[in-house]
């Protein structure tokens, strides 16, 4: 997969999830950040698998704690 297709499929996977109505606000926070933690993961170590792996989980880590200090 080139640099530019994994950059479309996560956005997509991203705004596919981030969609669902049912999903609170920590969820969604979380799905984004996975997401774009996985396109700049593949983007900063030229689409390895290892490394967008590694930043969807940090970035899912890092919306997720966002999320619960909106409450």
């Amino acid at each position: 997969m080139t640099t530019g297709q994994t950059i479309l499929a996560g956005l997509a996977l991203t705004l596919a999830v981030s969609g669902c109505s049912t999903m609170s606000t920590r969820d969604k926070d979380t799905v984004i950040g996975a997401g774009v933690g996985a396109v700049s993961g593949s983007l900063l170590t030229g689409g390895d698998a290892l490394g967008t792996v590694g930043g969807g989980v940090i970035g899912g880590v890092i919306g997720n704690q966002i999320g619960k200090k909106k409450h």
